[in-house]
């Protein structure tokens, strides 16, 4: 495992989520993001290739396997969705959220720190 790799991958997994989330909800924070649906939209090839360079070092980083990766992109988004619907939407984080979450975190521990 190559941990450089694996930081570098899922800190720019941490970017790409942060910009999708945005990208899909600002439309109910801003009225500008909602009357300029194309230009939301184009947000999509730049952060198109977040997301192949955030999988391709992250793959890097499990030492070219695939499957962590997914789950590390998943546990990191379910993360950034919580923090941003509550922080904008003033949603609380139930009991049934709260054990979501720590099962993501449990799922990217999994996969990191369990040896093959």
């Amino acid at each position: 495992m190559n941990y450089k790799y694996l930081l570098a991958g899922a800190f720019m997994f941490l970017i790409a989520q942060i910009i999708t989330w945005f990208q899909l909800n600002s439309q109910f924070i801003w009225k500008w993001s909602k009357d300029n649906e194309w230009a939301m939209a184009l947000i999509g090839l730049p952060l198109s290739f977040a997301y192949i360079y955030a999988t391709k070092y992250t793959v890097e980083g499990f030492g070219g396997y695939f499957w962590p990766v997914r789950f590390v992109g998943f546990g990191i988004g379910i993360v950034v969705y919580t923090i941003c619907v509550s922080h904008f939407y003033n949603e609380s984080i139930g009991i049934k959220t709260l054990i979501s979450l720590l099962l993501c975190l449990i799922l990217i521990c999994i996969q990191i720190f369990w040896k093959n």
